[in-house]
């Protein structure tokens, strides 16, 4: 397995949570979405954990990821049948015309890209004074001893360990500056908001093996006892509160 390579974990991603809807919401009423010619991009959009709330929201356009396995499970699954448009392209080659969406998201994704070459090509693909928003759902470790704990475990077993994408305010210095620098885009906000989700105890741990940063610096044998170490923390619990923070970075792209 390789950075960035989530094909061997396709399969997991349905046990993934949601983003916040009221982070959504709220951005749309900041940027005023809505109406009947309005069409967005999920760039990079997996099997469409985003996608999915997108719809529920009242958007129509595209969902757009480069992964075979992952596009297949969104479609397979019919995530925004009837209001988005499924095809292969990249943050830095969409696929899609030049001025044909009012908003690019790109949800726990913008870390893998070419930020120069994927900010150039969303200031191409959005209309004048349009908007990108990159965005994570990371867990609120702090603020919860049970997964303070199972965090604890995972660098007793990787204490080398680098998180590439929890999205947590530890990783996340620079973002600012990363969206700004291209000179394409201004008028930053961000937003973030805590939610929680209640799981069964299967689909947590395997939302644990949609995790593709820690699976490739642990190793297929540190990885599978970080599997086993979290399901004794566990122990009997037939579901878990899980407490997320979707946190949320936006631009408009200037005319």
């Amino acid at each position: 397995m390789k950075h960035g390579d989530f094909t061997a974990l396709a399969t997991h991603y349905i046990n993934r949570p949601g983003y916040s809807e009221r982070v959504l919401r709220a951005l749309m009423a900041h940027i005023g979405a809505g109406g009947d010619s309005w069409r967005v991009a999920d760039v990079g959009a997996g099997t469409g954990k985003l996608t999915e709330i997108l719809t529920e929201l009242g958007m129509e356009g595209y969902a757009v990821e480069p992964n075979d396995a992952m596009r297949s499970e969104g479609v397979g699954a019919g995530v925004g049948r009837g209001s988005f448009v499924w095809s292969k392209g990249f943050a830095e080659d969409t696929g899609l015309p030049a001025n044909s969406v009012d908003w690019v998201f790109m949800a726990s994704s913008f870390h893998w890209t070419d930020k120069p070459a994927a900010l150039k090509e969303f200031h191409n693909i959005l209309k004048p004074g349009g908007h990108f928003t990159a965005l994570w759902n990371p867990r609120d470790v702090e603020s919860n001893e049970l997964h303070q704990e199972i965090e604890g475990l995972i660098r007793s077993y990787v204490p080398e360990l680098k998180r590439v994408s929890s999205g947590l305010g530890s990783n996340m210095s620079g973002v600012d500056e990363d969206l700004l620098s291209s000179g394409l885009f201004e008028d930053l906000i961000f937003m973030e908001a805590p939610h929680e989700v209640e799981m069964t105890k299967s689909r947590y741990l395997n939302a644990w093996r949609s995790v593709n940063d820690i699976q490739v610096q642990a190793g297929p044998e540190r990885f599978e006892k970080i599997m086993s170490g979290i399901e004794s923390i566990l122990g009997s619990a037939d579901t878990i509160v899980v407490p997320y923070k979707t946190r949320a970075w936006t631009v408009r792209a200037k005319r």
